[in-house]
């Protein structure tokens, strides 16, 4: 058989792998604290879980529209308007398998050989796997520069050329935890206005996984982005519902027909019990995200103070989502040393900086989507054997 070539520049997502090292590992005996996968450690709220059978109940079982039942395109143009006061039309939301389909399309529909698209680094791996994938040229900004692991957006704005097709930003961020605030997004967005052929991908999975009450600068907030903007967001994280595979995708009208074949060509649409879910997740009660928060705010102080003790290791105060970003580099190993000797000696699994990108050999991510008891008994066992 003759591949592709293409294959060879598709990567993949670490974190499986090392949840799958460390299930074997589990599996001889040795006992192990996850804080590798990013995923809430809740459950479903039950209302949630209950609208789903209740779907099945009522005999749901077919094909629905590849956009998605309008029903559920509703229910996040609702959720839209309560949180940030912005009028969508429900035409221009399609309802995907989770939030990588909606990066997928996005890079599909501006990536080919010539086109260069801008994404942080580190970052959610599939960026520039999908980019690389495509076979246009990764142009990425190197969020390690700042102390605080926040992106630069003057540095940004100075990497567009006349070959960018699209910028990818996400915000809160996924490795570091790092968050920026509205006077950046605002400097980004006016600079913008001078590149009118750069779209924009703005990955906002995490909008509601925001620390100290501040609100979030989404990218909804600009309307002379509007024709050129895709915004991602969804259940996952904010519902605890990484396992349902739903996530939703805002697009431009002129895009929406593109990214709609492209859904029909790979997976035809969400599955309806699934969609029932969702909307009665977006529709009920706000009070499981806060809950879910506070405990958060919580391990996040834990996890912050415990790895700034640790000998060797400096860590910035996550801003927003759910991980920690340490520093490595001063006990003297890299990141995957560091993670190795974590897994095989102290029984704790987490992922190494490089999985999200060549320049963070010097860190690991921590996600702290765990018990606090899980969190301090980590701690502890990482400093044993450092």
């Amino acid at each position: 058989m003759k591949f592709a070539k293409n294959l060879e520049r598709l990567g993949t997502e670490s974190a499986f792998a090392i949840l799958a090292e460390a299930k074997k590992l589990e599996a001889q005996g040795k006992e192990m604290i996850h804080l590798g996968l990013g995923q809430p450690d809740f459950k479903t709220p039950n209302h949630i879980i209950q609208a789903a059978k209740k779907a099945l109940d009522d005999g749901h079982h077919g094909y629905v529209l590849s956009n998605g039942i309008l029903e559920c395109r509703e229910a996040v143009v609702k959720k839209i308007k309560k949180l940030y006061n912005k009028d969508i039309d429900p035409e221009r939301v399609l309802i995907m398998p989770g939030g990588k389909p909606t990066l997928y399309f996005a890079i599909s529909c501006f990536g080919e050989p010539g086109a260069e698209i801008v994404h942080p680094t580190p970052a959610f791996p599939i960026y520039e796997s999908m980019i690389n994938y495509t076979g246009s040229t990764s142009v990425p900004y190197n969020l390690l520069e700042n102390k605080d692991l926040k992106f630069d957006p003057e540095k940004i704005l100075s990497l567009i050329t006349d070959k960018t097709r699209l910028l990818i930003i996400i915000n809160p961020n996924n490795p570091t935890g790092s968050f920026v605030e509205k006077p950046a997004i605002d400097f980004l967005a006016e600079g913008l206005k001078k590149h009118p052929q750069v779209a924009i991908l703005s990955d906002e999975i995490y909008s509601r996984q925001i620390f100290d009450k501040k609100e979030m600068p989404t990218f909804f907030n600009y309307p002379e982005l509007q024709d050129r903007l895709i915004v991602l967001d969804g259940w996952s994280k904010t519902y605890a519902m990484t396992g349902w595979r739903i996530g939703w995708g805002v697009w431009p009208k002129k895009l929406v027909p593109h990214a709609n074949k492209l859904l029909i060509n790979s997976v035809s649409c969400v599955n309806a019990p699934t969609q029932f879910a969702g909307i009665a997740a977006l529709n009920g009660p706000d009070d499981f995200i806060h809950k879910m928060m506070e405990e958060f705010d919580q391990r996040r102080k834990i996890i912050y103070e415990g790895l700034n003790n640790l000998p060797g290791i400096k860590c910035s105060l996550p801003g927003g989502a759910f991980y920690a970003f340490p520093n490595i580099k001063d006990t003297g190993m890299n990141g995957d040393e560091f993670c190795k000797k974590c897994m095989h000696e102290a029984g704790v699994a987490i992922v190494n900086g490089t999985a999200f990108g060549k320049v963070a050999k010097d860190f690991v991510r921590i996600s702290f989507a765990a018990s606090r008891e899980n969190i301090n008994k980590a701690i502890k066992k990482i400093e044993k054997i450092l």
